[in-house]
C-alpha cells in the first residue's frame, strides 16, 4: 500500500445513515473531505440512477478516479463520502464488470473502512435519495459484502451524536487497522 492510500479513508454504508452529516462535521474541523459522487452526479444532471443505473455507475467510477487523482497531492487524512469501491460495486450490481476488473490498477484505501449501519431514526428520502429504507438496507448489505470480498475491515459507526461520531472516527484513524 502506498502512502497516499494510507491517507484515503472511505465512509460508506447505508444510504441515509448519516455519512454526509459526519463528513460535513469532519470538514468543519479542518479535515479534507470528498463529497458523495452520486449526489454530485444527480445534482449536476449528468447521470440518474433511477433512469440508467449502468450509466450512472460508470459516471460515478470515472468521477471517483478523478477525485482520487486530485486528492493525491493533499496531505493528512482525506475522507471520502462513499467513493470508488461503492461506485464499482454499483456498476457490478447493474450488470457491469466485477469489482476486480473495475478496480484493477487503481489505488487502494486505508484498510479500515467506516461503515454507517442502517439507522431508521435518521433515514430520510429526498430529491437525490428516492428509495425507501428497505432498499437502503439492501444496498448496505451489498456494500459490506463488496468491502469484505476486497479484504477491507469494516468499523461500524456508532449510532450517537455527530460530535461523538467525529471523535470515534478520528480514534479509528489513530489506531492500527490490523487490530
Amino acid at each position: 500500500m502506498d502512502s497516499t492510500s494510507q491517507r484515503f479513508v472511505i465512509i460508506t454504508g447505508c444510504s441515509g445513515g448519516g455519512k454526509s452529516t459526519l463528513l460535513k462535521a469532519l470538514h468543519q474541523r479542518g479535515h479534507r473531505v470528498v463529497n458523495e459522487p452520486g449526489r454530485r452526479l444527480i445534482q449536476s444532471g449528468k447521470a440518474n440512477p433511477y433512469k440508467d443505473l449502468m450509466g450512472f455507475a460508470k459516471a460515478a467510477v470515472a468521477m471517483c478516479i478523478d477525485d482520487m487523482e486530485r486528492e493525491r497531492r493533499s496531505s493528512g487524512w482525506v475522507f471520502f463520502d462513499r467513493g470508488l469501491i461503492d461506485a464499482a460495486a454499483t456498476l457490478a450490481f447493474a450488470g457491469g464488470p466485477p469489482l476486480s476488473t473495475t478496480l484493477n490498477n487503481t489505488p487502494t484505501f486505508y484498510r479500515r473502512v467506516v461503515f454507517a449501519p442502517p439507522w431508521r431514526a435518521i433515514f430520510r428520502q429526498d430529491q437525490e435519495r428516492r428509495h425507501d429504507f428497505g432498499a437502503a438496507k439492501d444496498e448496505a448489505i451489498r456494500l459490506a459484502s463488496a468491502y469484505k470480498e476486497l479484504g477491507y475491515q469494516l468499523a461500524d459507526l456508532p449510532k450517537t451524536s455527530v460530535d461523538e461520531r467525529v471523535r470515534w472516527v478520528i480514534s479509528q484513524m489513530e489506531s492500527d487497522p490490523s487490530d
